[in-house]
């Protein structure tokens, strides 16, 4: 239960002021737990980084798994890659995490965060396949980046609302540049 009130506290730092709210000191306030108790759960920022990747990535992965499972067509499995992921920004979990992934990581860390991207872009290579992309892994990792730059520009407030840049990265991914 500690451990895991010291992970919803995690979160709620980084999402309110980035890495830099990321303090040891910081989560012993906000679990009344002692400081020296913290670093009986982790031993760095890198861990409570690792841990929060760990637990939370694979939820986000099933919602985007299970968003796309219930379209139909392979044009709608991509969409709905792009829709859920960019339904995640508001979520304090996905905040923190893009809160971390801009930080000093060690290289496990890091790691940990590729593997995970990794396996979304995964998800998406046999719809692209089915479209009749000649390099359906290279168009996944390109359309990734397109859904992170969505991202992106939701999280630093863009003047453009959220629904505007989902909609612009939903046609990016179906049509390409040509709108």
């Amino acid at each position: 239960m500690q451990r895991g009130a010291l992970l919803d506290a995690a979160r709620s730092l980084l999402s309110e002021g980035g890495t830099e709210a990321l303090t040891f000191p910081a989560l012993a306030e906000r679990t009344g737990l002692a400081r020296s108790s913290v670093y009986e759960y982790f031993r760095s920022r890198a861990a409570v980084v690792e841990e929060l990747c760990e637990v939370d990535f694979p939820v986000w992965a099933a919602e985007v798994e299970s968003a796309m499972e219930a379209a139909p067509t392979p044009e709608g499995k991509v969409e709905a890659y792009v829709r859920s992921q960019l339904a995640l920004v508001g979520d304090q979990r996905h905040r923190a995490v893009v809160a971390i992934s801009s930080s000093e990581l060690d290289a496990g860390a890091r790691e940990k965060i590729r593997a995970a991207h990794g396996g979304l872009v995964a998800m998406i290579v046999e719809a692209l396949d089915a479209l009749g992309h000649e390099q359906p892994r290279m168009a996944a990792m390109l359309l990734q980046g397109v859904v992170d730059a969505a991202v992106r520009r939701i999280e630093l407030g863009a003047p453009e609302d959220p629904s505007a840049i989902t909609e612009a990265a939903v046609g990016m991914a179906l049509r390409g540049v040509c709108g």
